[in-house]
């Protein structure tokens, strides 16, 4: 019989987490929950815990831990509730799993999911950012403990099934990895989001509504905008980079509407690879849970047929200006990608407020990754100071730059 996977799940509430809790369901012989991690959506943990009984469950605050624990409580269940950011670096790096999903969106991830790295456990990767804001910091941590890192996200998951099966993400730092397994380019696809063909003048008077109407995927506000925007893309291509040790020269990026073809390799003998599915997240999910196994994962089967054709075009930088931000945090190297990525963050936060334009959201982004002075990243301080110098110059610039702009708004 074999040894269940302990599993932590670092973000359980959200799109990933549900994904990934769909398919752990499906196989109780091989999978059990040790722990999950959530902010505030106390209702939905509680259902989680009561089907899934893990060890522990961790939340954001002591408010909701104390709600979380009560109902829990009454219907005698024995999970144990913590809260705060030290409590998310405990379960992740504990004795009590070997298997963490990170799937916290946005820098909270960071810790816990470094924490995960540095203690040599079986990673599956759903945050971004833990590599796009210290991606050499991350990837000497995976190197240097011995923990296995595999993919979630669709794009990188695709590309991890194209590569030889020598080839594991982390094998080589960037810049050393020449042409391992005969690799020449790799290519992350990119559905173009729900403005792929929209007048670029009208962008200025998109709605959160509209931005966060994806038209292939069901996600979490905040992704289904940077996938308007195509700086989930951007920052998708730092990831790659780290993951796969590859130069930016050497990433590209190619619109692909059906999002059936999540991404391609292409080899020094004129080869291209790709992997093709139904756009649903169980499917690199599943993969990346059982690997090097395949299991059921609950997605339909792709019928090619039904598809009928599939199309392709390049990006256009004038249309999404994030992507082009992105590809330039990535050139300059240091603290820029830390500070692309939090400017981003609180960009657009303001954007879901109403407080700022859809088109403010690059120009905001822009003007913060031009006026921060950069800088090497020796240590993970020195991102989380990157990371808080570029909130506090966002807020700055939307006070004094953007102020009284909302959706349509003029600058006062």
């Amino acid at each position: 019989m074999k040894t269940k996977k302990r599993l932590t799940l670092l973000g359980s509430t959200g799109s990933i987490g549900d994904s990934t809790l769909d398919v752990v369901a499906r196989h109780p012989d091989r999978f059990a929950v040790y722990a999950l991690a959530a902010h505030r959506n106390s209702e939905k943990l509680v259902a989680q815990c009561l089907k899934f009984r893990p060890d522990v469950a961790v939340v954001g605050d002591g408010d909701t831990a104390a709600s979380v624990e009560t109902q829990l409580r009454a219907a005698g269940s024995a999970t144990q509730v913590a809260y705060g950011p030290e409590a998310l670096v405990d379960v992740s790096k504990g004795a009590g799993c070997d298997t963490v999903v990170a799937a916290i969106v946005g820098a909270a991830g960071l810790a816990p999911t470094l924490a995960a790295a540095r203690a040599g456990k079986r990673i599956l990767l759903a945050n971004k950012e833990a590599l796009v804001m210290s991606g050499a910091i991350f990837m000497n941590a995976v190197r240097d403990s011995g923990a296995t890192l595999l993919p979630v996200d669709s794009e990188h998951n695709a590309i991890f099934q194209c590569l030889p099966r020598e080839v594991s993400p982390g094998d080589a730092p960037p810049g050393e990895a020449s042409l391992h397994g005969g690799v020449s380019k790799i290519i992350l696809t990119a559905s173009g989001g729900p403005f792929r063909t929209r007048d670029p003048a009208t962008l200025v008077d998109v709605t959160p509504e509209e931005a966060c109407k994806h038209p292939t995927w069901v996600m979490g506000r905040k992704i289904s905008v940077d996938s308007a925007t195509m700086m989930n893309k951007g920052l998708e291509v730092i990831e790659a980079h780290w993951l796969f040790g590859l130069p930016s020269e050497r990433i590209a990026v190619l619109i692909h509407p059906q999002s059936v073809i999540h991404s391609l390799v292409s080899y020094a003998d004129g080869s291209v690879l790709a992997q093709l599915g139904n756009p649903d997240m169980r499917t690199p999910i599943a993969h990346a849970l059982a690997f090097p196994e395949r299991v059921e994962s609950g997605a339909t089967q792709l019928d090619l047929a039904q598809v009928a054709s599939l199309s392709f075009e390049k990006p256009d930088y004038e249309r999404f200006p994030c992507l082009a931000l992105a590809m330039q945090a990535l050139a300059m190297g240091g603290i820029a990608s830390a500070a692309l990525n939090a400017a981003n963050e609180v960009a657009v936060d303001a954007f879901l407020a109403r407080r700022i334009r859809f088109t403010d959201i690059a120009l905001t982004v822009g003007a913060v990754l031009e006026a921060m002075p950069n800088r090497s990243a020796e240590s993970i301080d020195d991102v989380l100071e990157a990371d808080a110098a570029a909130r506090r110059a966002v807020l700055e610039f939307i006070a004094s730059r953007l102020s009284g702009r909302g959706e349509g708004g003029a600058v006062q």
